[in-house]
């Protein structure tokens, strides 16, 4: 499939973690997928619930990384809502999750990755960008799941 202008993706919160982790080992690929996709003019979409995730999984130890400073994560985020376009967490977000979960086996963590797949329905955006293909399976009929090329 190919991407082009006037596509949408949303950024899973393991792709943005990656990008700003230089000890990463996916930091490359993934700094150069976001950089690819916004000069072919494309639309990059996270949400409320990404920044929140960002927020948990840099304040605690990484496989890559130690636990950042409180100021740099802040400083992270604030560049993510100006770069990206913010999907807001409303009322009809969290109705279509509630669809999802009465068609679609889904419990515990998968809730997450479901209302992520919720957001993206709500808001029209049909690509998700994401290293963990695995948890977004079940929904590959609702939306397209883009690998992170490593």
């Amino acid at each position: 499939m190919v991407i082009g202008d006037g596509d949408s993706i949303f950024l899973d919160t393991n792709i943005l973690v990656y990008a700003s982790q230089i000890q990463s080992p996916f930091h490359q690929v993934a700094m150069e997928a976001i950089q690819d996709f916004y000069n072919a003019g494309v639309e990059l979409w996270i949400s409320r619930q990404v920044l929140r995730e960002y927020l948990a999984t840099l304040t605690r130890p990484q496989q890559f990384a130690n636990p950042l400073p409180i100021a740099i994560v802040i400083q992270d985020l604030r560049y993510f809502y100006n770069r990206f376009q913010v999907a807001e967490d409303n009322f009809l977000v969290t109705e279509r999750l509630l669809t999802l979960m009465e068609t679609i086996s889904i419990g515990g963590k998968q809730v997450h990755d479901a209302n992520i797949v919720a957001t993206m329905l709500i808001y029209g955006i049909p690509n998700l960008l994401t290293y963990n293909t695995v948890d977004f399976a079940r929904f590959s009929e609702l939306i397209t799941v883009l690998p992170l090329q490593t």
